[in-house]
């Protein structure tokens, strides 16, 4: 049984007395332990698609199944969800910030500190429990969002663009890291990007989708090895092919959604 089903699902907005068709009908599923990446044109419903599978949304259309179980508008106990802008909070150190959802879950103070010391390690950051966000560089906020998200052990990560404001460098700093934990900890990972090398470097599949109303053009399955190394990888081979493979669909479709504007 897939960890995560996508039946037949649409999603249709009523904006301004216009109905809006944000996806048509994609199918797809996730097995468990899989990183996927879902890519596309702008406005094609990928953060749209995200949400409903977290249960943020409930679909016009066909249904979401986590474990066999229907998703319907209620948010899986399992799911975890870096969201795109900064949910790190100014006024809490790293070290209170990391163990919000453990308090909200009642866990007694010395678990939650034994547990946010381990995520402190995991993500390299032992020394900095006691600074506050403004005192961090942009990476080491989404570390740390990243690390939030991880306490409370969430089989199902969802990314929605987790890395999109940063520099290249820090970027790539953050794939070679997000790779080592996911390997370590084997969460189903599914990730919006709109950086095509971001999700070839970090999945095992990537998914296009087209432009609304949407629906799966291309699922690719990414056959580089693990580990990876991030900063060799994009110089390989397979890489160029993959890259290539991808981008013969998602090109002609940027191309055709603006064709036809």
């Amino acid at each position: 049984m897939p960890e995560i089903a996508v039946d037949g699902v649409g999603k249709v907005y009523h904006s301004a007395g216009r109905q809006v068709t944000a996806l048509g009908r994609v199918d797809l599923t996730i097995a468990d332990g899989e990183f996927v990446s879902l890519v596309g044109p702008s406005g094609c419903g990928k953060s749209t698609l995200l949400n409903i599978i977290a249960g943020f949304l409930e679909p016009s259309a066909g249904g979401i199944r986590v474990d066999g179980k229907p998703v319907a508008g209620q948010i899986p106990p399992q799911l975890g969800y870096i969201f795109q802008k900064d949910t790190v909070l100014p006024w809490y150190s790293v070290r209170r910030n990391i163990g919000l959802g453990l308090r909200f879950r009642g866990w007694p103070r010395r678990k939650i500190d034994e547990r946010v010391d381990e995520l402190l390690k995991l993500g390299k950051l032992e020394g900095f429990g006691e600074a506050f966000p403004h005192q961090l560089s942009g990476g080491m906020r989404r570390r740390v969002a990243l690390l939030m998200s991880l306490a409370c052990d969430p089989r199902i990560l969802l990314l929605d663009e987790p890395f999109g404001a940063l520099d290249t460098h820090t970027k790539t700093v953050l794939h070679q890291e997000l790779i080592r934990i996911w390997r370590s900890l084997g969460q189903t990972i599914v990730m919006v990007t709109h950086d095509l090398d971001e999700a070839i470097t970090l999945s095992d599949r990537v998914i296009v989708l087209s432009g609304p109303p949407s629906r799966v053009l291309l699922d690719e399955r990414i056959g580089i090895a693990h580990p990876r190394d991030v900063y060799s990888l994009r110089e390989s081979e397979a890489f160029a092919q993959a890259y290539a493979r991808i981008w013969h669909v998602l090109g002609q479709e940027f191309a055709s959604v603006e064709a036809t504007g």
